[in-house]
């Protein structure tokens, strides 16, 4: 049906129908707008969930459990379906709601013209009726005035008393009068043929053209909503199947999750390798006692037993077998030394080692990154100092500073790990060994390691560092040789300052030898670094000991340069 020919009549209600549209395509973009919104959201929050969830870990602490890897790989699939979520939004971003509030505008834009039009045909149409209007006003009081005319003339010509000038002047009066009449009569048909004629052009022509393009804007509308319905529909479709394979995905993991192999883990995780521990020897403390040729003597130990025994030098030392159990028998007494996860002493020894070199390896690669990263820093600063237009080099400074530090405790734990190491391979009897055992398991990439457990790549300092220094050992770990430490920590007569410094940063001391210090802490200084990043300070109390020399700002005294 035509709203032209059935709706001629009802300008305004079209005008209203054509904006209540409009608004409830709007109100429809705006609420997919908020449907994307809760997808985002949902992506988002499950993006969260999964990094919550997902192990923050070194490549040496992977799980190898099938639940753990079940579990993860789950994670991941979750990861997939929150992208999943993600096109869903966009597809609904771009193909939905962008181009629902483009159309809006295009149907504002046209609704606009064609009322524009319509309001214009009606305005013709009213000022043609005005026209007509005043035409029509103006014959009907000509016409009252010619009959008023009229009648004044007839009532002159009727009178005897009347005199001639008069009659003839209301005879012309009223001859006048009928000739205006007559004017104003043929002015007011031709206003009325040509508004007749405006007004069928209007209800017949313009307002049905005008209401067909208000009718055909309003049917695209409405077919745009139904595309618009099947593309939001669409974009939910159209991620099923990678939805479904990220399903399948989370029971083919489930499917792996195996209860034997876990259990073989653990028995590999945990298992020693050492026997259990065996009898425990009876100790005869009776051996010793002086014996006497009385009768009234007895002796508490049977003859055949002594005879067995053995003469006294062939008896074992009871002291030494007690010793010698006193390890074995840990588990009916305090254990000699607790469990570590860090330094692997709770796996058996060949496992232990292995663990330990290839953490050793992986932290030298650690260290190369930042000794690479501070010599690309300090070559960017030396260009920023030779060009100032390029950067300013004060602020590479912290960067530098920071990488610096990480350095220092990389090669800290490496000298922790090295030690460790050594003790496994029985290789602690003196510093020498030490580090003969060290170099031969791990190579630090152009430099050397210091007497202190660091490193520095200027090889060239190599023979001028006093070889009789030792690296302070780590906490929890005696010393192999009681006086491997005599020259430097047990001399009689204190060392003499030589200047002061101040502690850029905290230094926690973990190593045995460090000293602990905390930041804008001021030190003696008593020996000065020999080239391996060590400098040896005394605190005010008299406590001495090695700080790195990257955390403090030294000062030495002028009369103490050479000495």
């Amino acid at each position: 049906m035509s709203w032209g020919t059935e709706l001629w009549d009802q300008f305004d209600n079209l005008d209203k129908h054509t904006q209540w549209g409009i608004d409830f395509l709007e109100r429809y973009a705006k609420f997919v707008k908020e449907r994307l919104e809760v997808e985002q959201n949902y992506a988002k929050q499950l993006r969260n969930l999964v990094k919550k969830y997902c192990p923050k870990r070194s490549k040496d602490e992977e799980p190898r459990f099938t639940s753990c890897l079940s579990f993860y790989s789950i994670l991941n699939e979750l990861n997939d379906y929150a992208g999943q979520r993600e096109v869903v939004a966009e597809e609904m971003a771009h193909k939905v709601y962008g181009e629902l509030m483009r159309y809006s505008q295009d149907l504002k834009t046209e609704r606009k013209h064609h009322l524009q039009e319509g309001r214009k045909a009606q305005q013709y149409l009213d000022h043609c009726w005005k026209q007509m209007d005043n035409s029509k006003r103006k014959f009907e009081r000509e016409c009252k005035e010619a009959e008023k005319s009229q009648i004044t003339y007839d009532k002159l010509d009727n009178d005897i008393n009347a005199t001639k000038s008069e009659v003839e002047k209301a005879k012309a009066q009223f001859y006048l009068r009928t000739h205006m009449a007559d004017e104003s009569k043929n002015e007011y048909a031709a206003q009325l043929q040509n508004f007749n004629a405006e007004q069928w052009k209007h209800f017949n022509n313009a307002i049905p053209h005008i209401f067909k393009n208000l009718q055909d804007m309003d049917e695209r509308r409405t077919v745009k909503l139904g595309e618009t319905y099947r593309s939001f529909a669409e974009a939910e479709r159209r991620v099923i199947p990678i939805v479904s394979k990220c399903l399948e995905g989370m029971v083919s993991a489930a499917k792996a999750v195996d209860e034997r192999r876990d259990s073989s883990i653990v028995v590999e995780s945990f298992k020693s390798g050492f026997e259990p521990p065996g009898d425990f020897p009876f100790e005869d403390f009776s051996q010793n006692l002086s014996r006497t040729g009385s009768d009234g003597t007895i002796s508490s130990t049977p003859k055949g037993e002594r005879d067995r025994d053995g003469p006294p030098g062939s008896r074992s030392d009871p002291k030494h077998q007690m010793s010698k159990t006193k390890n074995k028998l840990w588990l009916f007494g305090k254990k000699p030394k607790a469990p570590s996860l860090e330094d692997f002493s709770h796996l058996p020894p060949e496992q232990r080692r292995k663990r330990l070199q290839q953490r050793i390896d992986e932290l030298s690669k650690e260290l190369q990154k930042e000794m690479d990263q501070r010599d690309a820093l300090n070559k960017m600063k030396d260009v920023y100092e030779k060009n100032p237009q390029m950067g300013d080099p004060s602020s590479l400074q912290p960067k530098i500073s920071e990488t610096i530090c990480n350095m220092e405790k990389l090669r800290s734990e490496i000298h922790k790990n090295e030690t460790w190491l050594s003790e496994v391979e029985g290789k602690q009897s003196s510093r020498g060994d030490r580090r003969h055992s060290a170099d031969n398991h791990h190579h630090t990439p152009q430099g050397r390691e210091s007497p202190e457990g660091s490193y520095t790549d200027d090889t060239s300092q190599e023979h001028h560092t006093p070889h009789h220094r030792t690296s302070p050992p780590q906490p929890g770990h005696p010393n192999p040789d009681p006086h491997e430490f005599d020259d430097e920590f047990d001399d009689d007569d204190p060392l003499p300052v030589i200047g002061h410094c101040k502690a850029l940063y905290s230094f926690d001391g973990q190593n045995e030898g460090t000293l602990v210090m905390a930041e804008d802490e001021v030190l003696y200084i008593i020996e000065e670094d020999k080239g391996d990043g060590w400098t040896r300070a005394r605190k005010q109390s008299g406590e001495e000991g090695y700080v790195p020399t990257s955390y403090v700002e030294i000062t030495m005294e002028k009369n103490s340069k050479g000495s």
